[in-house]
């Protein structure tokens, strides 16, 4: 593989409020489909693979942004967030001051979002990174914030946590790559509309 390139999906209605999003399907906004458009000049040379979470947010971000011959990886989906689906972050610290997903996780949830551990989600991001990895030529990602954050720590062999470290917005992208045949961040949380 030389080079994968990752884009986070347009924002949605929850991204746009700082609820948590994470088996929650929801559509982009029309920010966020303007957001996925100006995307485009990124996907004008082909490349050998394209992965897509099944979210209906990441897939409409590739297909507004020309991406082709997607195929869609349920690894891809973005952390799991059990009990704290659709709560923003300062009304969970309401009942649990001081609480940081990165550090202290998420609680049990229910059948549909029963919650996933940092770990987790890391192991998921091993998988795509092998699966690219195994690629002549160029990849495309389009997933989701939390996700492809633990995604970019795992590329440069940090534990799945070090992906605090790297805020990414919506509708942005991110390249990942070598230097001296070493994993290394070429590009990170760069918008091509605001």
């Amino acid at each position: 593989m030389n080079e994968m390139l990752l884009l986070r999906h347009g924002e949605t209605e929850w991204s746009k409020a700082g609820r948590h999003t994470g088996r929650t399907d929801l559509p982009l906004t029309e920010h966020g489909e303007d957001q996925a458009r100006a995307l485009t000049p990124l996907t004008k040379e082909p490349f050998d693979l394209v992965l897509v979470s099944p979210a209906q947010r990441a897939l409409r971000t590739a297909e507004l942004a020309g991406l082709t011959g997607c195929e869609v990886d349920p690894d891809l989906w973005e952390w799991d967030y059990g009990g704290y689906e659709g709560i923003t972050t300062p009304d969970i610290r309401r009942t649990r001051p001081g609480w940081f997903l990165w550090r202290d996780g998420v609680i049990p949830g229910d059948a549909e979002h029963p919650g996933e551990s940092v770990e987790e989600v890391g192991a998921r991001a091993d998988r795509v990174i092998e699966r690219a990895k195994a690629v002549e030529g160029r990849v495309a990602v389009v997933a989701h914030g939390h996700f492809l954050r633990v995604l970019a720590a795992r590329w440069v062999n940090l534990e799945p946590q070090a992906g605090r470290l790297l805020k990414l917005d919506t509708g942005t992208y991110s390249r990942l790559g070598f230097e001296h045949a070493e994993p290394v961040l070429l590009a990170w949380n760069a918008p091509l509309v605001n």
